[in-house]
């Protein structure tokens, strides 16, 4: 069963990929193209409550996330952001970082906050058919290449 955090990012329509431990989803406002949120199944609400199986999981799931998102952006860095101040279960913003702008279609997407903290204010909201395309990239080259 999903949780609030998972349903309020667009669960199961943004769904990248999941493990019995973590749900990754494309985040619906874009401060960099590629942006994701990596959210913990588990019922936790600290990041020191997380199980051991949970973070021997991270580790994989991470290393996938990275190599995806490089595919799609050839990004030069990537931030993970656990903010949870409106959104309680563990989580984190994943951003590809890169100067200027990327594209996937008719998404484009700068990283206005280059070379300092992302703008997560200044977020290009996708359509509803933006972000499908979007998810459904991610999605299929989840697998490739698997670790």
């Amino acid at each position: 069963m999903a949780n609030a955090t998972q349903i309020k990012f667009g669960y199961p329509d943004t769904l990248i990929a999941e493990t019995p431990f973590w749900s990754v989803q494309t985040r619906p406002a874009q401060p960099t193209l590629g942006a994701l949120v990596l959210i913990c199944k588990e019922p936790v609400t600290a990041f020191g409550e997380v199980s051991p199986e949970a973070f021997s999981d991270l580790r994989g799931v991470t290393a996938k996330i990275e190599r995806r998102l490089k595919a799609l952006t050839g990004y030069q860095r990537i931030n993970y952001l656990m903010l949870m101040m409106v959104d309680l279960d563990v989580h984190f913003h994943v951003l590809p970082r890169y100067e200027g702008e990327k594209g996937l279609g008719d998404i484009i997407v700068p990283d206005r906050g280059w070379p300092g903290v992302p703008a997560l204010g200044d977020a290009v909201t996708l359509t509803s058919a933006q972000l499908h395309t979007l998810t459904q990239t991610l999605r299929a080259g989840w697998d490739a290449g698997s670790h």
